[in-house]
């Protein structure tokens, strides 16, 4: 397996801009993630990578190899399809040795590597049976097999369970990780879904209308989002904001918004104008107390918590607290946030206040 090294990647069609200007570093043996809304450009640069499409100006390099220009052929890259993409005139065993009976493996070692393979994916038992008669995670399987069994340098994977119900979806992410964990393979992976990515991911590039609008650890980008746009994409729900006009001078510990003082990382740079305070659900406590207060327009019972929704002088927000804390609809409550866990934003350009502490994470925007 193999690092792949993605150096300011443009890719056009005509006048449309699918990807512009894209830098990061995907390592050996890395479960990455590929995430953001339909049409970011995601699946334009996992097919670049694999060759489906020649970028416009910038270098892909896959092992040390500048490939960038490198039909698919020569890039030693597996691609795993949402709709699987099997030969439906093919049984399971076929659709598993049509790739290495085209590389002209012998027989002998084309049976030993779809053993060893159907064993680990667990398809010994349907290996004589048609695909057509398959149900959804059973054909996933065989497509993630077809391309396990050539041993490429790295896999990449559009959606690949998509297609899926959501209980088994679920089922066949750990299945995934388990495996990917197992093989020790790069794997690039594109998905829409914020929970996938997390779950799954070793590391996650956020994409948005053709642009990387951060790239780190899951828990890095949940933690120091360097846009409104990753703020707010990553988290169910998403992180809270509350705009208000004013300043925060360098290395201050509060703001002032609606004549009170919140609090903010004391290493916060300076800024001044319309800024956004952002919280996440579960960083706020209700309390009968304090200055800075909400009235409670709604309450989401989810089991072991809730959903508290309230309005502000500074806009909506919702609260994940226990799920026996008291709230009721219509009643003015106080709001305490953990300063430690704000994140300032300038609201005109999005961009969060850069901090010491996650000056690095935010670079990577």
């Amino acid at each position: 397996m193999a690092e792949i090294i993605i150096k300011n990647v443009r890719k056009e069609f005509g006048d449309f801009t699918a990807v512009k200007e894209s830098s990061f570093t995907i390592g050996d043996g890395e479960f990455f993630m590929l995430l953001g809304p339909s049409g970011c450009g995601k699946t334009t640069t996992l097919r670049m990578i694999a060759g489906l499409e020649l970028p416009t100006s910038g270098e892909i390099y896959l092992d040390g190899e500048e490939i960038s220009q490198k039909p698919p052929s020569q890039r030693d890259i597996a691609f795993v399809f949402q709709m699987f993409a099997l030969y439906p005139h093919m049984n399971v065993y076929k659709n598993l040795s049509y790739p290495l009976i085209s590389q002209g493996m012998k027989r002998a070692a084309v049976k030993a590597k779809i053993d060893e393979v159907a064993r680990i994916l667990g398809i010994e038992n349907i290996l004589k049976k048609p695909v057509g008669g398959l149900s959804g995670g059973d054909r996933q399987r065989v497509a993630l097999g077809r391309a396990i069994v050539r041993d490429p340098k790295a896999f990449m994977m559009d959606e690949p369970l998509g297609a899926l119900d959501a209980e088994f979806r679920e089922h066949m992410s750990e299945e995934l990780r388990a495996l990917h964990d197992r093989m020790g393979a790069t794997t690039v992976y594109v998905t829409h879904d914020q929970l996938e990515a997390m779950q799954m991911g070793d590391k996650i590039v956020v994409m948005n209308n053709a642009v990387v609008e951060q790239f780190g650890k899951p828990q890095d980008i949940y933690d120091m989002p360097a846009t409104m746009f990753v703020a707010d994409f990553i988290g169910s729900p998403s992180m809270n904001f509350l705009s208000f006009e004013g300043q925060v001078a360098e290395g201050a510990q509060s703001v002032e918004m609606d004549g009170r003082k919140l609090g903010v990382p004391r290493q916060m740079q300076g800024a001044s104008g319309r800024l956004v305070y952002g919280v996440r659900p579960e960083h706020i406590e209700l309390s009968d107390s304090g200055d800075y207060r909400g009235e409670i327009i709604a309450t989401e019972y989810l089991g072991t918590t809730q959903i508290i929704t309230m309005t502000t002088p500074n806009g909506e927000l919702k609260a994940r607290v226990p799920a026996g804390k008291s709230a009721r609809v219509g009643e003015k409550i106080g709001l305490g946030f953990d300063a430690a866990t704000v994140t300032l934003f300038e609201e005109n350009t999005g961009r969060a206040l850069r901090s010491e502490l996650n000056d690095e994470v935010l670079a990577h925007g």
